[in-house]
């Protein structure tokens, strides 16, 4: 079955499941923290829309348990309720079994999920599925997998918060405009953990039913007045290298993650290519079609493609993939390695560049 956004979950489990339903059997596949909370609070929600009893939502660890035992749960009837919903976390403790004891784990959970319990939504929680295992590969086949990882690609991110943030804004009491929404995703780069408190402060300035609007973010939300990538851009662009690592530590004492940090230069580099290519005379809205982005931000992505040649840009993605790469593989100085980053990225160019 293929991947789920964690928001399109809740519509298949609305309807009670018959048998050998397909939502019988949910895996959150990810490591979002707050795309976590967001699903198993979207599954109670949708299994019992006037409030799930306390003992038919039950949440336990297949480390602590086993799955045996597990499976005996979600085939026991719930108490008073004609439904029930079990989370089972640490998916990794059966990928850690030896062999033997995997594959009885796997005979045991295939067995169960031919023939599921029509009254029990069993969510089985993972940091990640390893897709090369048959446990894995059972589960694509048998069961919904809800992606929780968004990866480190900033576009991506954007993408999926703005369904989480109209959602945030409708358990606050309020709503959001879709350019507000659109507006908060990019200026932190899609981080729904950063977006939710921000999303607390703009619903109690706004008031219970009312309306966030974009004027609303810019007021409130510090990073959507400075520490955006296209700031960063204007300083990239001017080759200002001591105001450079004055932006890089405001980005780090704010709690940015070098990976995402990385990752939303990549992006903006991209853009900036992609801004370069637009015929000439091209208009912030007309801009804004093409580049897939809000029409002021495209203004900004127009305005800055213009300032850096693009062989700087060339240049510069290379030096963010090296970058890329040297964080992932486990580099033990974050710091040192955005440092040097940031000198090459406002290295001069080169004569010949100039002259042209």
């Amino acid at each position: 079955m293929p991947e789920l956004r964690p928001d399109k979950l809740s519509q298949l489990l609305a309807a009670p499941p018959g048998k050998k339903n397909k939502a019988g059997c949910v895996v959150l596949s990810g490591d979002d923290a707050y795309l976590r909370d967001m699903s198993r609070k979207g599954i109670i929600n949708a299994c019992f829309p006037d409030g799930a009893p306390d003992w038919a939502v039950i949440r336990t660890s297949i480390r602590d348990e086993g799955l045996d035992r597990i499976l005996a749960m979600a085939q026991s009837y719930p108490m008073l309720s004609p439904r029930q919903v079990l989370f089972a976390s640490d998916w990794e403790a059966i990928e850690e079994l030896g062999d033997d004891a995997r594959d009885a784990a796997r005979t045991q959970l295939e067995t169960y999920l031919d023939d599921p319990a029509p009254f029990t939504v069993l969510v089985l929680e993972a940091t990640r599925l390893d897709q090369r295992t048959k446990l894995s590969k059972l589960l694509e086949e048998k069961a919904l997998i809800v992606s929780l990882d968004l990866g480190d690609d900033i576009q991506r991110k954007v993408q999926t918060a703005a369904p989480a943030i109209a959602e945030m804004a409708r358990n606050a009491g309020v709503t959001i405009e879709p350019q507000a929404a659109a507006q908060l995703a990019e200026c932190l780069n899609g981080a729904l953990e950063r977006i939710a408190p921000e999303m607390d402060k703009l619903a109690t300035y706004v008031g219970e039913g009312k309306r966030i609007t974009a004027t609303d973010v810019t007021a409130l939300v510090p990073a959507a007045k400075s520490y955006t990538v296209w700031q960063l851009a204007e300083i990239l662009g001017s080759g200002e290298r001591g105001r450079a690592f004055t932006f890089l530590d405001g980005l780090l004492r704010d709690g940015e993650e070098p990976v995402a940090m990385v990752g939303a230069m990549a992006w903006m580099y991209r853009k900036l290519l992609e801004a370069q290519e637009l015929p000439a005379g091209t208009n912030s809205y007309a801009a804004a079609g093409r580049l897939r982005m809000r029409a002021e931000m495209a203004e900004l992505a127009l305005r800055q493609s213009r300032a850096i040649s693009r062989e700087r840009l060339l240049r510069g993605l290379q030096a963010l993939a090296e970058a890329d790469s040297r964080l992932k593989s486990g580099n033990r100085a974050p710091r040192a390695v955005l440092e040097f980053l940031i000198m090459e990225l406002t290295q001069a160019q080169p004569a010949r560049a100039a002259a042209r």
